[in-house]
């Protein structure tokens, strides 16, 4: 049943760090406002803000946690310390990095699966290749996703959105979504005719800071001490 519920757009809302739009309270706004304008579901980062979003949206939510750990690549949902996290704050889908990369504490994709389905949660296998979304399906997963494609050492510079990996995604039989550089509701549309079971979009609708930046033509935020203050000491 929730997978049938997450036919559609869902949105991705992971403002920036430094964002004054990155506090539990905005982001559920944010994610009222999507679902209120027929977004099947919703893409959370951080335990905190799925908690916040959970309380004001009966979509599915797709939670996460980045954290990078000394060494390793992976830092979506890489160990079972952010599987137990996301799954207790309320997200029904645990989206957790898929690639064959070594990830800590020896875990690999298959005991990533097994430690979200023991939560009662459902596992989104982010990929980055073709290979990789067979490997989660053959694994149990019980959705494959394109996002990871283009930001791996192996895909740096693949064309986005990844239509030709979805293609893959979807030969699997599995759920399958295209998230990553979509950026119009043509490449929506692209997907969805070429059998996407769903579509992430991100940036392109709520990543306001680096939008406003785009227009401006304002490079990233550089962080200083504001004019006439002195820097805080404590």
């Amino acid at each position: 049943m929730i997978l049938h519920g997450l036919r559609g757009l869902i949105v991705s809302i992971q403002p920036e760090a430094a964002s004054v739009l990155n506090t539990p309270e905005t982001v559920a706004l944010l994610a009222r406002c999507a679902v209120a304008n027929g977004a099947a579901g919703v893409r959370i980062e951080g335990a905190a803000r799925i908690s916040a979003v959970r309380r004001v949206v009966e979509v599915p939510i797709v939670g996460l946690i980045k954290r990078e750990y000394l060494g390793f690549a992976p830092y979506i949902t890489p160990t079972e310390d952010e599987v137990e996290a996301v799954a207790a704050a309320g997200a029904e889908i645990v989206a957790f990095d898929a690639t064959a990369r070594a990830r800590p504490h020896g875990h690999d994709v298959a005991a990533l699966i097994a430690a979200i389905h023991a939560r009662g949660a459902l596992a989104m296998a982010d990929c980055a290749t073709g290979a990789d979304a067979r490997a989660a399906a053959a694994a149990g997963a019980d959705i494959v996703s394109t996002t990871l494609c283009g930001y791996t050492d192996a895909t740096r510079g693949h064309a986005l959105p990844a239509l030709d990996v979805l293609r893959e995604a979807v030969a699997t039989g599995v759920f399958a979504i295209l998230e990553g550089g979509v950026a119009d509701p043509s490449q929506v549309n692209a997907a969805f005719a070429d059998g996407a079971s769903a579509v992430v979009v991100g940036t392109a609708l709520t990543g306001l800071d680096a939008r406003i930046r785009a227009f401006g033509g304002i490079p990233a935020r550089q962080k200083s001490a504001p004019e006439n203050r002195s820097p805080r000491t404590v």
